[in-house]
């Protein structure tokens, strides 16, 4: 008669965890290993998360606003929260799935990879994916050298420097923030950036109350503006206005920081993280838009001069400016991340310690080109905004408002005559024909804004 196995013991299980983990490890590239540490929890995640999405790009909804009007912005807004909610669920349980199944995916290449096959992740899903968070990194330092240029201008009306002299500052901030080890190491640097951005959301919120009650604002209109020519692409851009500023692209790699078992962690980091979302979005676009109706500018921000004077005080405008200028680079170094992971893997050795000389000199020299590479286009392309909107039409609308559901339903299969099934259908649909419609309105204003466009302009 044969002895029955006997089933190890929790201690035993623990040893055989460690060992698989150790394997799965050693098997991992460069990239993978060092960049996209899984250590953190769903707090860190929630961090993460909010730092990716609620970034000063929230700034613009007022002037989002100004193309839909009252009505149809507080419903785009809304609805642009309950679907991408939605959608990052559905791609965290698709993550959380093939992780159960013993594969976990670290990138959105990998996902793609898997489920749609080499060919979408070789030639759409990874340059997309790229395009979006090198070109958001190139934004965040356009858009820092413009705070700091404000706030420059509002001390010394008569100042002689240049907008690419404070793009080149500000790329000199991001050069030291890009050389932190892993995406990890950036929780703590991302709790600071959800206490900047709701600190500069209040700030905002505040002024635009003291400035739409004061006899200092504008008249408040509400009307559209333009023919009906305009109003129909403006309603387009506005609707990818708000797109972008729900968008992520990032979720796999933010997922992969947590450590495992992952199952139920995203869920609370993106509670989490909309919590601050509903917070800051909201009273940003409703204030804006309420004191300064039509007029809204592109960055709500420049809304508080007129003609150069304050309408409320300076160091109050200085402190909000110090707030989104701080936060950017924290908003810069996250979308930076993925470019970190793709030099790693290229140029650094998994076998070596991730701080040995044979490593640290690679990353050092790598990951520095790359920031002076986007501190140059910055500085090159003060009208990198415009390229950055066909950007998001064909990056951050297919990754975040397509991808998901389809993932989903080719992953779980549900019933096609089922209301997930259905609903997720329609949302590929119509976010499709959103971002064509979208990436053409974009094209289409490069082609109205061409004749101003002037290299290193000091606009």
């Amino acid at each position: 008669m044969g002895t029955l196995p006997v089933p190890p013991s929790s201690e035993d299980a623990k040893v055989i965890g460690q060992e698989e983990a150790h394997d799965q490890e050693r098997q991992l590239d460069a990239g993978a290993l060092f960049v996209l540490k899984s250590k953190g929890s769903w707090v860190h995640c929630g961090y993460h998360l909010t730092t990716s999405i609620v970034a000063p790009a929230l700034l613009s909804l007022p002037y989002a606003f100004t193309f839909l009007g009252w009505a149809a912005g507080i419903l785009c807004l809304v609805i642009g929260a309950i679907v991408t909610f939605y959608n990052y669920n559905l791609l965290s349980l698709v993550l959380e799935h093939h992780a159960q199944l013993g594969h976990r995916h670290l990138r959105f290449r990998d996902m793609a990879r898997d489920i749609l096959g080499p060919g979408w992740s070789r030639y759409f899903v990874g340059p997309s994916q790229f395009l979006v968070c090198y070109g958001a990194v190139v934004a965040c330092t356009l858009l820092g050298g413009q705070c700091m240029k404000a706030v420059y201008l509002l001390s010394n009306p008569t100042g002689t420097m240049k907008l690419y002299e404070f793009v080149i500052i500000f790329g000199c901030l991001m050069l030291f923030l890009a050389q932190i080890p892993s995406f990890h190491s950036l929780r703590h640097i991302n709790l600071v950036s959800v206490v900047l951005c709701l600190a500069y959301s209040a700030c905002t919120t505040a002024a635009c109350i003291y400035i739409g009650s004061s006899s200092k604002g504008p008249h408040k209109d509400y009307s559209l503006k333009g023919n009906t020519q305009n109003r129909v692409f403006g309603v387009f851009n506005a609707n990818a206005i708000i797109a972008t500023t729900f968008g992520n692209g990032i979720i796999p790699e933010i997922q992969a920081t947590i450590a495992p078992p992952v199952k139920g962690k995203m869920f609370k980091g993106l509670c989490l993280c909309y919590a601050v979302v509903t917070m800051t979005f909201s009273s940003v676009a409703i204030s804006g838009y309420w004191a300064f109706g039509n007029q809204a500018e592109g960055l709500i921000l420049s809304n508080f001069l007129d003609d150069g004077k304050p309408l409320v005080p300076k160091w109050f405008i200085f402190m909000t400016n110090l707030f989104t200028i701080l936060q950017l680079s924290a908003v810069g170094v996250v979308y930076l991340q993925p470019t970190n992971e793709v030099l790693e893997r290229a140029f650094v050795d998994p076998t070596s310690e991730e701080f040995s000389t044979r490593n640290v000199i690679p990353r050092l020299v790598f990951r520095s080109l790359s920031v002076v590479l986007a501190t140059i286009i910055a500085a090159m392309l003060p009208f990198f905004g415009d390229i950055n909107s066909v950007i998001g039409a064909f990056g951050f609308i297919p990754l975040d408002f397509i991808l998901p559901v389809v993932f989903y339903n080719l992953t779980f299969k549900p019933s096609k005559k089922s209301p997930i099934f259905l609903l997720n259908i329609t949302i590929a649909v119509v976010f499709s024909i959103l971002g064509v419609i979208a990436a053409i309105a974009a094209v289409r204003q490069i082609s109205l804004d061409a004749n101003s466009y002037r290299l290193f302009a000091n606009v």
